[in-house]
């Protein structure tokens, strides 16, 4: 479907739009048996009964960009990216992959996906509008600024990567970083291969080469990935660890398929991809040396092997991407590449400090279960007012991972069940534990006694402040 199609933000009911496309099956919640999902690329659960109190009217702001909105968000429109590419179902006739492939490729989850697309990429994306930075002068200006943004990023490659080294359960962490690339990689090859299509070899002669160059590259390498995950005993099957993706890994790749949908927006997927570049040369270093410290054996070739950038290659790059752009459109062309590559420079930056705060919760489970013991005992030795929730739920009731806008506390009362963060981590919680979930940290869980009751005190920032 042509991109004109996505709606903006002047629908009548956008909450609508989205709700009527996350009601397809594919995207029901998760049971307790899909923790992780192996065998069908087309399962991709989104907690909908969530939607019914999420606003997608309003663009996000840069402070809210990890709340729930952000990650059911990134879900429904990381589906409707994919939509149009090729997935192949696990089994034959009878497999459940089927009966959710027919839903996931139907004709109606194609228009409703298109109406939601646009109302997504307005709630999730628009605030990046707010941070951009007129760019002025030649192009020889931009193509300095390309070159000082390789050396500012060489100089301190990855925060997340420094607190996976120094977590001390060294492969857990390194884990749940490797699952995170599942949401990021492939799915910007096959952002690259969207811009691969078209007829504009006139207009840009050198740019289906250099694309082709990329996606080539990408192809390649596609073994030593899959291979990757299988030392570490992970599955490479697309989207096998979908539960376990932040909506910040989510949405770079999000926002590269966003601007390589509207061919109105090729500068901007130009700087977008560039910038990739950039982000996966400088951190390819710290990713080795974390799989060969946290895995002993396991090879990381698909690191090693990523082509290096230099200052000298990027600025040959910008060169032949921009001038032929420029010849034809003038300056608008190195706005938009600079708009593009801000853009994409933002999102990675939040999607590596919100890695780095989930890994560090994650590692320090212990010491957020002992504050989460003061804070019970505040509220009830001083009785305390406190937003609260409380559920009572039955044998297997699964929670669909998700976060919460604000910090709470899991309580116990009566049954047991399990929590987790992470890919094969269940933490048992029986009656009378208790731990401190802060806003915006991933989690899930599952009743494993007949019943469950449970209650989640809302702790403000005041009160957080006092442990």
């Amino acid at each position: 479907m042509p991109p004109v199609s996505r709606i903006k933000s002047t629908v009548d009911d956008p909450n609508g739009i989205v709700r009527r496309y996350a009601a397809n099956s594919p995207l029901r919640s998760a049971t307790a048996e899909e923790l992780v999902n192996d065998d069908n690329p087309f399962r991709r659960p989104v907690r909908p009964h969530d939607l019914g109190f999420l606003d997608y009217g309003k663009p996000l702001t840069a402070e809210l960009v990890l709340r729930l909105s952000s990650l059911l968000g990134h879900r429904m429109l990381r589906t409707v990216h994919d939509t149009d590419l090729l997935f192949l179902p696990s089994g034959g006739e009878g497999h459940p992959s089927r009966e959710d492939a027919d839903a996931f490729r139907s004709t109606e989850n194609r228009l409703n996906g298109q109406q939601a697309a646009g109302v997504l990429e307005h709630h999730l994306f628009d605030w990046l509008a707010d941070e951009h930075t007129p760019l002025d002068g030649p192009l020889t200006g931009l193509v300095a600024h390309v070159q000082a943004v390789l050396e500012e990023r060489r100089a301190a490659p990855s925060r997340a990567l420094d607190v996976a080294r120094s977590c001390r359960h060294r492969k857990q962490a390194a884990t749940f970083a490797l699952v995170q690339l599942t949401a990021d990689r492939p799915a910007a090859q096959s952002a690259v291969a969207r811009t691969l299509l078209g007829d504009y070899d006139t207009a840009h002669p050198a740019l289906r080469g250099l694309l082709l160059e990329d996606y080539t590259d990408r192809a390649a390498r596609a073994a030593d990935y899959r291979r990757l995950l299988t030392d570490v005993d992970l599955s490479a099957e697309p989207y096998a660890y979908w539960q376990f993706l932040l909506s910040s890994s989510f949405a770079g790749a999000n926002h590269l398929h966003t601007v390589a949908h509207d061919h109105g927006r090729l500068s901007e997927f130009l700087g977008a991809w560039v910038y990739r570049r950039i982000e996966e040369a400088v951190t390819a270093g710290g990713y080795a040396e974390m799989v060969r410290e946290a895995y002993g054996n396991s090879d990381p070739a698909y690191f090693t092997g990523a082509p290096p950038v230099t200052g000298e290659s990027l600025a040959a790059l910008t060169r032949q991407l921009l001038e032929p752009l420029l010849q034809r459109f003038g300056s608008e062309a190195s706005v938009s590449f600079h708009r593009g590559f801000e853009d994409a420079r933002r999102l990675a930056a939040v999607a590596d400090g919100d890695l780095a705060v989930q890994l560090d919760w994650a590692d320090r489970l212990d010491e957020y279960k002992v504050k989460a013991e003061k804070l019970d005992a505040m509220i009830k030795e001083n009785a305390l007012e406190v937003d609260l929730e409380t559920f009572v739920e039955s044998h297997e009731e699964t929670s669909t991972t998700h976060v919460h806008d604000d910090h709470r506390l899991v309580v116990v009362e009566v049954g047991q069940m399990h929590f987790w963060n992470n890919v094969g981590e269940m933490i048992p919680m029986d009656e009378g534990d208790k731990l401190l979930i802060p806003a915006e940290r991933l989690h899930g869980s599952m009743v494993r006694s007949g019943t469950c009751t449970y209650h989640q005190p809302v702790i403000t920032e005041d009160l957080l402040s006092q442990v």
